[in-house]
């Protein structure tokens, strides 16, 4: 067990893996720091210790995390779902982080005969999730060539590596761009937070608090702070509008028979309530971001 000192007291470190490059790096770097969690500038290191809370950050291949969860060798990471399944992992998935989402989609080359998922019968399919590829086929009575490739999946027909391919689909425009039309999803991804299936208590509680910490920053992407002035007679109805946390903040305005409203609501709630709030009767009224909400 990793030890280090805070404030002149030992603690335990939490180890906690995210992708050395590519899709989820930046994301989860972005994540770790509204955590509010400094780390060591390392150079080209692998490894980056935290300032101010318990943790290390290992940069590690994405495809070695799985195994590396598993055998105790790293306490948690931020992985892609896909990631996880394919790696037939036992780590826990401690929560969904809705970045990184994409989809596992079976793709043809344009002007191919394909009408169901019965086509797929006696073909060859290139993939680098052969897993999650055979899973799905097995449960749908499909009997077909798996050919397992790694890397610029989408050129296997044009090269003769298969027939079809099974990829990761975010836009599509990749697919386009190689000829290939996408006609089976057969997965969904995202990026999680997961941790190794055996942890200390100490360790255990470490990650809880970090936990913590990225609810808060979960929910304030998902929410905005909203002010708006209103007449007093319309108070009531607009109250009645929104959606908040609690009942919103009522403060009178120096103008006479006017007060302002403060409240906090879902940014999505909101787009469907600016007409209606308008019409009820509330004027300039300001959407602000929140860093973080604690619940």
């Amino acid at each position: 067990m990793r030890l280090i000192f805070i404030h002149g007291v030992i603690v335990s470190l939490l180890r906690i893996a995210i992708q050395k490059s590519g899709r989820l790096t930046d994301a989860s770097r972005a994540l770790i720091s509204e955590c509010g969690i400094e780390l060591e500038q390392m150079g080209a290191s692998l490894r980056a210790p935290a300032f101010n809370f318990p943790l290390e950050v290992l940069f590690l291949r994405d495809d070695d995390v799985p195994g590396y969860c598993d055998d105790g060798v790293i306490d948690a990471a931020i992985v892609g779902r896909n990631v996880l399944v394919e790696g037939r992992s036992l780590a826990k998935i401690v929560r969904e982080l809705g970045f990184g989402r994409c989809r596992l989609s079976i793709a043809v080359p344009k002007g191919s005969s394909y009408r169901s998922i019965e086509s797929l019968n006696g073909l060859c399919i290139a993939t680098s999730y052969p897993n999650i590829l055979g899973d799905f086929l097995k449960a749908r009575g499909i009997t077909a060539t798996i050919q397992e490739i790694s890397g610029s999946v989408e050129v296997a027909p044009s090269i003769g590596l298969g027939e079809a391919i099974c990829d990761l689909v975010s836009s599509g425009s990749t697919l386009l761009s190689n000829g290939l039309v996408e006609v089976e999803t057969i997965f969904s991804s995202q990026a999680v937070l997961i941790s190794s299936p055996e942890l200390s208590p100490e360790k255990v509680s470490i990650l809880e608090q970090l936990v913590f910490r990225i609810d808060a920053v979960s929910r304030a992407r998902k929410t905005k702070y909203i002010t708006l002035n209103t007449p007093n007679e319309a108070i009531p109805e607009i109250v009645n509008l929104l959606p908040g946390l609690k009942s919103p903040s009522v403060l009178p305005l120096v103008t006479p028979g006017w007060s302002s409203l403060h409240t906090v609501v879902g940014e999505d709630d909101f787009w469907g309530l600016i007409e209606k709030l308008k019409i009820a009767g509330a004027q300039g009224i300001l959407v602000l971001p929140i860093e973080k909400v604690i619940a």
